[in-house]
C-alpha cells in the first residue's frame, strides 16, 4: 500500500509551494495532502497536524515539512501511521529547541541585530500580551527567502505571504519524531534562511539520509525534482 504524502509548508509560504511537487507525486499514484500550516505556535500547529492526519489519512504515512514545517511535522510524528519523515530546507530541531536558538548567530539572513531591517512586525486580534506576526520585507523575500526564482513568483511570494507569530519562533520543541522514524533531509546549498551548514548538521544527528540541491531556501519551488526523489526514497521504505 503505497503511502499518503502530507507536505507541510513553512512560514510566509502556503499550499501553493508544493503545487509542482504535488502534482508529480499524484501522477505517480500517491494520495497528497497540502493541510495549512497555522502558524500561530508550535504546540497549536502540531496538534493540528496531528488531528488533521489522524483524521484525513488511513493507512502509512509520510510527513514531509519545509523549513519551520520542519518544526511541526517532529512533534506531529505520532499521529497516525506516520512511517518516514522527509525535511526539506528545513528545521530538524531536537528537545528544547526553538528556531530563534538555531538560527542565532548561524549566519542566517534573518539573524540580525535589528529584525526590523528583515521583517515588519505587525500586531493581530486576540494575540497573546507581547506576541505579534512577522512579514518578510520586500528585500528579504527578493535576496534570500527566493532568490532563484523568477521575479514574478518573487512577487506572488512577497504579496500572499503568511506570517509567523514571534512565539512560534520561541517554542520550545518537545521530543522529535525522527528519533523513531527514519528521516530524508534535501539541503539547499543556496540557503540563505537556514544555512546549509546548519542544515546538514541537524540532519546529521537525526540520521536522517541527506541530499543536496543548488536551491535557495525553496528549492521545492526552484528544484522540485530533489524533493520529489526524497519523498519517493521515503516512500518506499
Amino acid at each position: 500500500m503505497k503511502p499518503t504524502i502530507v507536505l507541510v509548508h513553512g512560514a510566509w509560504a502556503d499550499a501553493s509551494s508544493w503545487n509542482a511537487v504535488a502534482t508529480a507525486l499524484r501522477e505517480q499514484g500517491f494520495s497528497v495532502l497540502t493541510p495549512p500550516n497555522l502558524l500561530r505556535g508550535l504546540s497549536h500547529d502540531a496538534s493540528y497536524l496531528a488531528s488533521f492526519v489522524a483524521q484525513r489519512t488511513s493507512g502509512p504515512v509520510v510527513l514531509v515539512g519545509h523549513s519551520y514545517g520542519g518544526f511541526v511535522i517532529t512533534n506531529a510524528a505520532t499521529a497516525g501511521d506516520v512511517r518516514a519523515l522527509v525535511y526539506v530546507d528545513a528545521f530538524i530541531p531536537d528537545e528544547g529547541e526553538t528556531v530563534f536558538q538555531i538560527l542565532g548567530g548561524s549566519g542566517s539572513a534573518l539573524a540580525v541585530p535589528d529584525p526590523t531591517t528583515v521583517l515588519d512586525i505587525a500586531g493581530y486580534p486576540g494575540a497573546p500580551e507581547g506576541d505579534a506576526e512577522a512579514f518578510l520585507k520586500h528585500d528579504t523575500v527578493f535576496d534570500s527567502f527566493a532568490q532563484d526564482l523568477p521575479e514574478a513568483d518573487r512577487w506572488l511570494i512577497l504579496e500572499g505571504q503568511r506570517p509567523i507569530t514571534l512565539s512560534a519562533n520561541q517554542t520550545p520543541s518537545g521530543a522529535p519524531g525522527w528519533r523513531d522514524r527514519p528521516s530524508w533531509a534535501v539541503v539547499g546549498t543556496e540557503d540563505r534562511v537556514i544555512p546549509p551548514d546548519v542544515q546538514r548538521k541537524m540532519a546529521e544527528r537525526a540520521g536522517a539520509t541527506i541530499s543536496e540541491v543548488a536551491g535557495s531556501h525553496v528549492s521545492m519551488v526552484s528544484h522540485p525534482q530533489a524533493t520529489i526523489d526524497a519523498i519517493l526514497a521515503a516512500a518506499a521504505g
